[in-house]
């Protein structure tokens, strides 16, 4: 007799066949599968079959292509008080067969870490200060399967295998379309969004919830890590926070001044130009602020005007150029005109003078 009559007559190949699929385990070799199915081979499961569903997975009976019971983590027997729901679908309520043919699903819900996303186009959102803003971003997020029935019927179907880098670009186009209504529902200002990233982040993934359970997953953080303006906005906001900063502008004149400095001795005649740059800068300075607190002071009640001020005393009469110092002039005894002392005539009207 051969082995295998032996076999055939003994019932030890049926029994090893019946001890394999009695057995309903799965572990996982491969990081990112999310769901698979437990491999019958045409078999059937036995009545008080083992069923091992290890910590972040769970279990589901799938019958004709209807779900029935679904396990998580624990050790079960497989029999009609534990999967009431396929016994109603069998009608093993009334006569419980066995063997019996089902298909069995392992799905694993482990979180699925470091999922990057970023805006590959600005998005336009409208910002309370700045109106129509155009913003981009980028980050990362974590999910895991929370709903295997959901995602058995809307994502996964009747595949033998499922894997989450099948799921990552369908979630990505879900984060970057759902973005700008998250941005636009959180409220908050775009200059507080850069320091507040973390309640931001936490006002997204609210609002981005309802996209992934709608696919059997659970949403359980979102990061934003990094937002920012395309290129020319972002000049002219670092320009309004610049003039923001500017408290004194005599003092921002010369710190202005200050930097240039090393740059300028290295020239030649560079450090003159400095001082007059300096100069002219403190002054318009100068103007520019009294001008400000001038424009800003608030209008004074008309007063009288100042006394005039006192009159100067008179400067003395200063001698006219090559005039005769006084003592050396004399007066014309017949019509009084100042003469040199030692004239003998008058230059006025000539008349003959007597001698001093």
């Amino acid at each position: 007799m051969g082995i295998n009559d032996f076999l055939k007559s003994s019932g030890l190949k049926d029994f090893v066949k019946k001890q394999f699929i009695d057995v309903l385990q799965y572990v996982e070799n491969e990081d990112g599968v999310l769901s698979y199915r437990f491999p019958m081979m045409d078999m059937e499961i036995q009545n008080g079959a083992s069923l091992t569903v290890r910590e972040s997975q769970m279990a589901a009976f799938v019958n004709e292509g209807r779900m029935a019971d679904i396990f998580g983590p624990g050790t079960y027997k497989v029999t009609t008080q534990n999967i009431p729901v396929l016994t109603n679908l069998m009608n093993w309520d009334k006569m419980f067969e066995s063997p019996f043919k089902s298909d069995v699903y392992f799905f694993s819900t482990r979180q699925q870490l470091n999922q990057k996303w970023g805006t590959p186009n600005p998005i336009t959102i409208r910002d309370k200060e700045f109106g129509a803003v155009r913003v981009r971003g980028n980050g990362v997020y974590a999910w895991h399967l929370a709903d295997p029935r959901t995602f058995h019927q809307k994502v996964s179907g009747t595949r033998e295998t499922y894997r989450a880098a099948e799921l990552e670009g369908q979630l990505r186009d879900i984060v970057i379309s759902r973005m700008a209504d998250a941005f636009a529902q959180s409220g908050v200002p775009f200059l507080d969004m850069i320091a507040n990233q973390v309640e931001l982040g936490a006002q997204i993934l609210t609002a981005l919830q309802p996209s992934f359970n709608d696919l059997g997953l659970q949403l359980d953080t979102f990061v934003v890590r990094e937002l920012s303006l395309p290129e020319e906005l972002q000049k002219r906001l670092d320009e309004r926070i610049s003039m923001n900063m500017i408290g004194d502008m005599g003092r921002y004149t010369q710190f202005q001044v200050a930097q240039s400095i090393p740059i300028a001795a290295a020239n030649e005649g560079g450090i003159a130009g400095i001082g007059a740059g300096l100069s002219a800068g403190y002054g318009m300075a100068q103007a520019m602020t009294g001008a400000m607190a001038q424009a800003y002071q608030p209008p004074q009640p008309p007063q009288a005007p100042p006394p005039p001020p006192p009159a100067a005393p008179a400067a003395p009469v200063a001698a006219a150029p090559g005039a005769a110092p006084q003592g050396e002039t004399k007066f014309c005894f017949n019509c009084g005109s100042k003469i040199m002392r030692v004239a003998k005539f008058c230059g006025e009207c000539g008349s003959p003078q007597p001698a001093v």
